[in-house]
Order: structure tokens, then sequence, then C-alpha cells
């Protein structure tokens, strides 16, 4: 029982070191990519801008509200980093122009993908707290040459499951 207690208590300290040196390294512009990895870890998904520089995505879970990005010039310097699940960041995809490509170094991969068989269409959605309030998600519908055709914004389906946001008394 007391090793057990030890273990734990060992499991306990190692993740909040981890919480502690995340926070105490903000990502700021200006830093280098090893600044970077040092502060963050290594991203999920790395993608050239076709500017020279490169986007830095660290993958957020299938149920997160926020993911962050960061923008690296061509000599590996931070240029922004941030959360991307905003409307801000959102308002950038545009219709009938934007492809997907487009959509991954904006706002990253969604948290959820599917294919509209009878539209031909697939469906990047992305789980986001709209004005910092509201559990909403954001859908871009791809044809399928990769163009956003449409974009809605809606409630987040995990809100209308428990029957709790309909109405907030059920």
């Amino acid at each position: 029982m007391r090793l057990r207690s030890i273990v734990l208590a060992l499991a306990m300290a190692a993740s909040m070191t981890g919480c502690a040196t995340f926070t105490s390294s903000p990502i700021e512009p200006g830093m280098t990519a090893q600044q970077v990895y040092i502060a963050r870890g290594n991203p999920s998904y790395v993608y050239p801008d076709g500017k020279g520089g490169t986007v830095l995505e660290w993958a957020a879970h299938e149920y997160a509200q926020y993911a962050y990005m960061a923008e690296m010039d061509a000599n590996n310097i931070v240029t922004w980093y941030g959360n991307v699940r905003t409307d801000a960041r959102f308002a950038k995809i545009k219709v009938n122009k934007s492809t997907k490509q487009d959509v991954l170094l904006t706002v990253g991969h969604p948290s959820d993908a599917e294919y509209l068989r009878l539209r031909k269409q697939e469906v990047w959605s992305y789980r986001y707290r709209e004005d910092g309030v509201w559990n909403s998600m954001m859908h871009f519908y791809f044809d399928s040459n990769g163009v956003v055709r449409h974009i809605e914004k809606g409630m987040d389906d995990l809100d209308l499951r428990d029957g709790s946001a309909m109405f907030g008394w059920w």
C-alpha cells in the first residue's frame, strides 16, 4: 500500500512539473524554433507555409475547444503563436477559395471529419468556445477537389446529447 502511495505521489509531481514548464515558458514572437521545442515539446505536425517558413501544430484531442499553433518564418523565428480555434482564425477561411491545405495551415486538424455520401462532400468540424462563452462547432464542407464550398457554425453536438443545453433546466 505504501509503495502505491509513493508511486502515485511521484506521478503527480512529474505531471505538475510538466505543467509548470509549459506555463512558465510562454511562446512569444521572436523566439527561435529551439526555444519553442523546449517550451512546448515536439509538435504533432509541421507544415511548410509556401513562403519559406513553417507552421507547427500541437494536435488537440477530439473534445478540446482550444488548439495551438506557431507560425515560423524562413529563419525559424516565431512570428505568431496562439489558439487557432477562434472566430478570427475561422474567418480567414473563404468559401470557393480556401483548400484543405489552407484550413490545416490556419486552424489545424479537425475535431471530427466525415464524408457525406449523398452530397459528395467531406466535412471537417472544430469544437471551440465562441466568444469565450458558447460551446460551438465550426464546420467546413469540401468538394471532391478539396475546396471549401460551405461554412457552417452551430452548437456543439456534445451539448445536444445530454439535453442540458437545450433548455438549461433538464
